[in-house]
């Protein structure tokens, strides 16, 4: 799975908690992810400004990219690493304006490597035990975590920990511990709901691209 792709797998995690398959459950863990699972479908829309963090001190890597996600039912637009993606409902386009390229094709929701917030969670898709795990006060706010472990004994994940605001109930990060010592930090900045969305937002206008060069992959 590439960056992008990996990225936009964690967010859309971030915003569906309602498919958890596990097979231990903490009944404290799983009534806060219900909480925040029915907060986040009480939204007509969300947009949110995050920043991701990848790190492995044994090989003295790390990298910070910031990013940006409006989703609204079937729909989104993810800003990522000079890239925009906009899925309309059926095609997914995604603008290059470094390589001055549009490519256009189907989300494949049937594939790891794509995501729908309406498909829920794809990155939890092979089921994880969860439990309440510490809790932090981080600027002000207090921050419950959950540690999701996978079933899968040969997932290459180690372990994840969601940390929820607790007094709104939304999502302030999810730090993800990788086999090969590597740990990947999403933390949302700013979390904004029911905001005003032009019609043509999810829309992607070709006249805007004209110099572009328009590839097909379906």
């Amino acid at each position: 799975m590439n960056l992008h792709n990996k990225i936009k797998s964690i967010l859309f995690t971030l915003l569906a908690f309602g498919m958890l398959q596990a097979q231990n459950q903490d009944p404290k863990a799983k009534a806060l992810l219900q909480l925040v699972n029915e907060k986040v479908n009480s939204y007509q829309n969300i947009q949110i400004d995050f920043s991701y963090v990848l790190e492995n001190e044994l090989e003295n890597i790390r990298q910070e990219t910031r990013g940006k996600l409006t989703v609204e039912g079937d729909k989104y637009v993810l800003e990522i690493l000079g890239i925009q993606r906009i899925f309309d409902g059926q095609k997914l386009f995604t603008i290059s304006p470094e390589d001055e390229e549009v490519t256009i094709s189907e989300e494949n929701f049937e594939d790891n490597n794509t995501i729908s917030p309406s498909t829920l969670l794809n990155f939890f898709e092979e089921g994880y035990n969860y439990s309440m795990d510490i809790k932090q006060a981080k600027y002000g706010r207090n921050i419950q975590y959950i540690k999701l472990t996978p079933i899968d004994s040969e997932s290459e994940i180690r372990y994840a920990l969601l940390g929820v605001e607790e007094k709104t109930k939304h999502v302030y990060n999810l730090i993800e511990m990788g086999e090969n010592a590597t740990k990947t930090t999403l933390t949302i900045a700013n979390f904004q709901t029911n905001i005003t969305i032009p019609k043509s937002f999810f829309k992607f206008e070709a006249s805007n691209y004209k110099e572009f060069y328009i590839n097909y992959l379906d």
